[in-house]
């Protein structure tokens, strides 16, 4: 310890030093208006909310009418990928957790492999229904 400072005080400096670094993580409920004073769980100048029109952004990932026909042609001409059989013979069997171990394997993540097993079994539901 540098400067004749003790242990004591170089762990209290830490301390504080960690305790701002976790403000706002009290976990109490920020309220929606400020209250006009410089301390507090709400402090703040208290302004008026501005009504902002939604960003293109949010429409990410949104299914369009002429996607999802493309994507229905281009199914019916293509069929599906070897996983995908596969992954639809386990489902008839009755074996959703292989089913989805393979998937997973496949796709990468849980959550899209999770997606495409209720999409086979869509499909296997639709063939159900067809014949």
């Amino acid at each position: 310890v540098k400067c004749g400072t003790t242990d004591s005080s170089v762990a209290s400096h830490r301390h504080i030093r960690m305790a701002t670094r976790l403000a706002g993580f009290t976990g109490h409920p920020v309220g929606e208006e400020k209250t006009g004073v410089a301390v507090g769980i709400d402090k703040g100048h208290v302004t008026t909310k501005r009504e902002l029109k939604p960003k293109p952004s949010y429409r990410k990932g949104k299914l369009n009418a002429r996607t999802k026909f493309v994507r229905e042609i281009i199914r019916e001409v293509a069929g599906y990928a070897p996983y995908e059989k596969r992954s639809m013979e386990l489902l008839k069997v009755g074996k959703e957790k292989r089913a989805l171990k393979v998937l997973k394997s496949k796709l990468g993540t849980h959550k899209r492999a999770k997606a495409k097993r209720e999409e086979m079994a869509g499909a296997l539901r639709a063939q159900r229904m067809k014949s």
